[in-house]
């Protein structure tokens, strides 16, 4: 019954739930393999903010049902990191931050789900800190709470964020699946650099209670994975559905491609050779280009300062011993020795000075910024009659401790209209992976996702991490 990281790295949720059905495999062993795969890896790549002590029981409960005729489902059985952002009782939910050390009297509302369904929560992820709104020149994956989360690939490279140790726990076998949150990006980035498999569902499908939030018109946790089969299943968890996946066809399909050229060569190879499957594959492929973006980005952004301050002091209320208000967040912040030691605290100052969600200046720039990106995607599916945008996710990573480089920036039309978004590893650029995203209609999740596990299945891109210290490519002992 030992499980090694190569089969880890394989698996499957249904291949695992079929070996729990024919008592090859508990859900003992397979946690237990993931706790000691977390001892083993994770000191290099600093995903995994706080183990759950019940994991093993919790485990050895569905084991238990499962010998009794009473599995839950599909998920019975799987272990599960969740992004620290979302509230588990008794278990630290920081936001990454260093003033929610009291954690919360009460699960978020999908953490319930998922016990409902019978994961074992297996424990919570580093982010970056605030969901990456806490300066323009925030470190990507380092927090206050957990320090700097490794690129698994290469490991003084950044692993994008901000559901950065969700993306490199799942890149890193250390769980099956994780979950993860977006409000722009926040998923599928990580995702891309990880080389994994990242849906950003459409906002609403999955609750937001007991998530600490940038903006809850468009915050939205979602499901983090190695294989599109297992985002499927989880998102279904998620959104307390049954899950009754199955992935689709390429041909027939219409692609819209974003191709974002020029912003990186190794993008635009990765890009090329991904349109180049799909031709082969008999879909019909346009070139779009979606318009308003800077219009977008620049209605957005103040509309989302206000957003913030008002849902985050909302949330922190049901936080006890947690500040009250985004000003006693910067106060925190400012006496504390770790918090301002990477980067500031400047989204935190403007969050004070923002108008209230009342202000009809406010509500001009959200009204803009989201009509506009609706509008830049529905136009490109009606015009070409497409079923899915694809466009590159993220370019190479940079140095972790460097600057930010502005990336594709290809998350933001679908992130404030409401779209589903979904990355899927594509390519490499020498060890560093590069994915694509598929963008579909409002509400068209499954059929994203049936349409992703297809260009998976074409591909099958994705590469187990390499654990290099540097680049160029020089080895090192790596974790077996």
């Amino acid at each position: 019954m030992e499980l090694t990281a190569a089969d880890l790295d394989r698996a499957t949720i249904p291949s695992l739930v079929r070996r729990m059905a024919d008592g090859t495999l508990t859900s003992a062993a397979l946690t237990s393999a993931y706790l000691a795969r977390i001892a083993e890896v994770d000191p290099l790549l600093r995903a995994v903010l706080a183990v759950e002590p019940t994991a093993t029981s919790q485990a050895e409960e569905s084991d238990r049902r499962r010998a009794h005729g009473r599995s839950r489902g599909v998920l019975d059985g799987i272990p599960v990191l969740l992004k620290d952002n979302i509230d588990t009782s008794g278990l630290a939910t920081t936001a990454g931050s260093r003033a929610l050390r009291v954690p919360p009297r009460e699960d978020a509302e999908l953490v319930t789900r998922l016990r409902d369904a019978g994961a074992v929560v297996l424990g919570k992820t580093n982010m970056t800190e605030w969901g990456n709104f806490r300066s323009p020149w925030a470190m990507s994956g380092w927090s206050g709470a957990g320090g700097q989360t490794a690129n698994p690939y290469v490991l003084d490279r950044t692993p994008c964020g901000s559901s950065s140790g969700s993306a490199v726990a799942v890149a890193a076998s250390l769980a099956q699946v994780a979950v993860g949150t977006e409000t722009n990006g926040s998923i599928v980035s990580p995702a891309g650099h990880a080389g994994i498999v990242g849906l950003k569902p459409t906002p609403g499908r999955i609750s937001n209670a007991g998530i600490v939030p940038i903006t809850a018109l468009r915050d939205t946790a979602g499901p983090m994975a190695r294989h599109v089969v297992d985002a499927a299943i989880l998102m279904a968890a998620l959104e307390g559905a049954d899950c009754s996946f199955t992935p689709g066809t390429l041909p027939g399909a219409r692609v819209g491609v974003w191709r974002r050229t020029g912003f990186d060569p190794e993008v635009d190879r990765v890009v090329a050779s991904a349109v180049d499957l799909l031709r082969h594959h008999d879909v019909t492929v346009v070139d779009v280009e979606p318009r308003h973006q800077d219009r977008i980005h620049a209605a957005d952004r103040p509309a989302m300062v206000a957003e913030f301050k008002h849902d985050l002091e909302r949330y922190l209320r049901t936080r006890p011993g947690a500040p009250r208000t985004v000003r006693e967040l910067i106060e925190f912040n400012e006496a504390d020795p770790v918090e301002l030691s990477g980067f500031g605290q400047e989204l935190f100052h403007d969050a004070v000075k923002a108008r209230s969600l009342t202000d009809p200046t406010y509500r001009e720039q959200r009204r803009t910024a989201t009509d506009l990106a609706r509008r830049s995607l529905d136009e490109l599916f009606t015009a070409h009659r497409l079923d899915v945008v694809m466009a590159p996710t993220n370019g190479p990573s940079w140095l972790a401790r460097g600057s930010d480089p502005a990336g594709p920036r290809t998350a933001l039309p679908a992130a404030v209209a409401g779209c589903p978004n979904i990355s899927v590893p594509a390519g490499y650029a020498g060890p560093l992976a590069i994915g694509v995203s598929f963008i579909g209609p409002q509400g068209a999740d499954e059929a994203l996702l049936r349409f992703a596990a297809a260009f998976e299945d074409a591909t099958r891109a994705r590469r187990t991490p390499t654990y290099l210290p540097t680049m160029p490519e020089r080895q090192v002992s790596r974790p077996r």
